[in-house]
């Protein structure tokens, strides 16, 4: 909770639901009519069948549009809601926030009846993007100690759907890589504290890699060396769905 109440303030200008992705999970949400949004932040990607949002950030609550399913000041590990109370809960790009994952799973199975889904991403993937290999290989070291393996989940809730999720080139939910055709994007300090792994590291550390950065797009080295992205519409940088039948 102190992380994004300190790092969450430019959540509803920075993270705004990409309509491509919000088709995915609701595809993976299938026909559920009623879903519990664990981790939901300010509410981004929320289905209109939503029926409650848990999220420990007063900061991102407030950020949550009129309108919107009734937010739970709560933890995923201690959800406020009855037994299987919703056809499917969600968790989006939040189980690396998470103290204790086994017991975050184990609520989000206790309050849905039929199916569980998360966004989240492969960190052996994360960590070959441009962006940290080249310029933030510190970054790389925060991303790896934070992120939770796709195979803790999988050995969690047992046999999953795992489905690929390839980011638009124009994504406009400013996550992690969202901006790998956008390179500029990363030498935003607004862009940066909607990123948590950034905000984690700290401007001190990231300085010398964003002023290479910098430098190599104000040369075009950059575009040089990647120019096969500038031609690419969408590319596979790890994120991943899984989806959880009951």
């Amino acid at each position: 909770m102190v992380l994004y109440d300190s790092i969450g303030q430019s959540y509803g200008s920075t993270r705004r639901a990409d309509p491509r992705i919000s088709a995915a999970i609701e595809d993976a949400l299938g026909d559920a009519t009623s879903v519990i949004n664990v981790g939901a932040g300010s509410g981004s990607y929320e289905p209109a069948s939503t029926i409650a949002a848990v999220e420990p950030s007063r900061v991102m609550i407030m950020q949550r549009p009129s309108g919107s399913a009734a937010a739970l000041q709560a933890v995923a590990e201690h959800l406020p809601l009855r037994d299987q109370c919703a056809d499917a809960a969600m968790a989006l790009l939040t189980v690396h926030h998470w103290t204790d994952v086994r017991a975050g799973v184990a609520e989000m199975r206790r309050v849905a009846r039929r199916r569980l889904v998360f966004f989240t991403w492969l960190p052996q993937l994360i960590e070959q993007f441009w962006l940290l290999s080249e310029y933030l290989p510190e970054v790389a070291a925060v991303d790896a100690a934070q992120a939770v393996p796709i195979s803790v989940l999988t050995g969690l809730l047992g046999d999953a759907d795992i489905r690929p999720v390839p980011i638009p080139h124009d994504c406009t939910d400013g996550f992690g890589a969202a901006y790998w055709r956008r390179p500029e994007a990363y030498l935003d300090r607004t862009t940066r504290a909607g990123i948590s792994m950034l905000a984690k590291t700290g401007e001190q550390k990231l300085r010398p890699g964003l002023r290479r950065l910098a430098d190599d797009l104000r040369t075009k080295r950059w575009h040089e060396t990647h120019a096969d992205l500038l031609r690419r519409d969408t590319l596979d940088v790890g994120y991943r769905l899984v989806v959880y039948e009951l």
